[in-house]
């Protein structure tokens, strides 16, 4: 079978990574590389012969051999280039987030329906071994009934001045914590604060509350002492902590909870358990060459990929409405309003 000819679009900070990484899938040829400044372009043209590199985005649009475009061009762009190479009846694969706003989002999913075409969603660390293995052990019901979860995404650095840190990191545990759950939130709140003088919150506090009576909590920072890139969750059997800034081990099961007597009198208390610690085998395989497979696989078969564009949708939804709260001080704001008065085409 012939390879799969992809486009890429962006070849600044993640576009790179992703066209090493798309050239090196047997199944696919990287025919385009595409960017408007003209030194990103020559930089890494060199190092890619069998690649057009062009700052043209039309002529990949023109291009009807030319079956999938991928797009890793700044946030701003993603749901105009997305939207334009679906008219073009192109596949696409969208860095997170998807969009930056969740009626953009929508329209691409429609869009990819409405056209039969393949839309991804750039959700990286939905296809790390940890998180499988995670995902599986949950569905499993290893951990039991699961009650909350929360993450970490902190740094000293790199700090940004046209995003704040909601939209630059939570995407990852967004996109994590509603994977792992199986459903996005119906209320969330965020507060946050600038303290680094400029016009974009630097850190960032969100809670999420679920239909079920799950929560989970995010913390997000580019002003922190500590780089933290973990997700721990609870469970009524054990508890588990994906900590993908650990050397070994970055999975970790923990046989401990609480559970209450059978019959309830005073003075009675919890009991409490403390068991073994476990790290069960997680391949030492790279997120990034699995995604690129991953999406190489989806367009070879037609099939819809583990982080499709619902999958986009969810985290820009939930995006946009902790991003409305965090503007509003943290008041709550409701998720399930909204979707409820989207189904009924209010």
């Amino acid at each position: 079978m012939s390879a799969l000819e992809v486009g890429v679009v962006g070849l600044g900070y993640w576009g790179p990574n992703l066209l090493r990484s798309l050239s090196r899938v047997s199944q696919l040829k990287v025919r385009y590389a595409c960017d408007l400044d003209d030194e990103k372009r020559a930089k890494l043209a060199h190092s890619y012969p069998q690649t057009r590199f062009t700052g043209n985005f039309q002529e990949l649009l023109d291009d009807r051999d030319l079956g999938a475009v991928v797009v890793a061009s700044p946030a701003p762009t993603h749901a105009d280039l997305a939207r334009r190479a679906l008219l073009a009846n192109k596949d696409v694969f969208v860095e997170k987030p998807l969009a930056l706003a969740a009626s953009d989002a929508e329209e691409l999913v429609e869009l990819a329906s409405e056209r039969d075409r393949v839309l991804m969603t750039g959700h990286l660390l939905e296809y790390h071994p940890a998180v499988t293995r995670l995902k599986e052990t949950i569905e499993a019901g290893e951990l039991g009934e699961i009650f909350y979860v929360y993450t970490h995404r902190l740094n000293l650095g790199v700090i940004r001045r046209n995003e704040n840190a909601l939209w630059s990191l939570a995407p990852h545990d967004l996109s994590l914590i509603t994977y792992l759950l199986g459903q996005e939130p119906v209320e969330v709140r965020a507060v946050g604060h600038s303290y680094l003088g400029g016009e974009v919150e630097d850190v960032v506090f969100g809670t999420l509350r679920f239909a079920d009576g799950k929560l989970a909590h995010l913390h997000v920072s580019w002003l922190d002492p500590h780089k933290e890139r973990k997700i721990t969750v609870v469970g009524s059997k054990k508890m588990a902590v994906f900590d993908d800034m650990a050397r070994d081990g970055k999975l970790k099961i923990y046989d401990k909870g609480a559970e209450a007597p059978e019959y309830r009198s005073y003075g009675e208390y919890l009991n409490l358990r403390f068991g073994d610690i476990v790290m069960p085998y997680v391949p030492n395989d790279e997120p990034l060459r699995l995604e690129c497979e991953h999406f190489a696989e989806c367009l070879a078969e037609r099939k819809q990929p583990r982080s499709d564009g619902h999958s986009g949708l969810r985290v820009v939804r939930a995006l946009e409405a902790l991003q409305h709260s965090l503007s509003a001080g943290g008041q709550a704001v409701s998720l399930q309003s909204t979707l409820l008065a989207r189904e009924s085409g209010g």
